[in-house]
């Protein structure tokens, strides 16, 4: 289970997918935010970030196109850089700065297991290739 990171799993609040619990698992499989809707929870569909008119009009179709950021967005920065040490306005910038490439290639070798080559969760700090368990140190 070594999935490879694309474009298509960055989401537009700066969120990458692919190291996300809902994608990783193997039962009822998030297809991401960008990702065919027929399989998303109900309150995926009707995030307001998902369905924010500027982004669908943006080139880039990321919330850094924004003026400010929404309070949904701040909310989850607040809640990722709390719980899970992660910080989707840092992403934006990041994104905004070097391109969906470097992000992805920065966010690959953040998340990779050093164990099995497989990607760490960023929810539950483990890889779901190999069990192997990030230490908090």
């Amino acid at each position: 289970m070594n999935r490879k990171l694309k474009a298509q799993l960055i989401a537009p609040c700066g969120m990458n997918c692919g190291i996300c619990m809902a994608y990783l698992r193997d039962k009822n499989r998030c297809p991401g935010c960008r990702g065919d809707d027929a399989h998303k929870m109900p309150s995926c569909l009707r995030c307001s970030i998902k369905n924010c008119e500027t982004i669908a009009k943006s080139k880039s179709k990321f919330c850094f196109e924004c003026e400010k950021h929404c309070a949904r967005l701040k909310q989850l920065d607040k809640r990722y850089r709390t719980k899970y040490n992660m910080s989707m306005i840092e992403n934006l910038e990041f994104i905004k700065n070097n391109g969906v490439d470097a992000f992805i290639a920065q966010q690959e070798a953040k998340y990779k297991c050093p164990q099995c080559g497989g990607v760490i969760c960023v929810h539950r700090k483990k890889c779901f290739a190999c069990n192997y368990i990030e230490s908090s140190e």
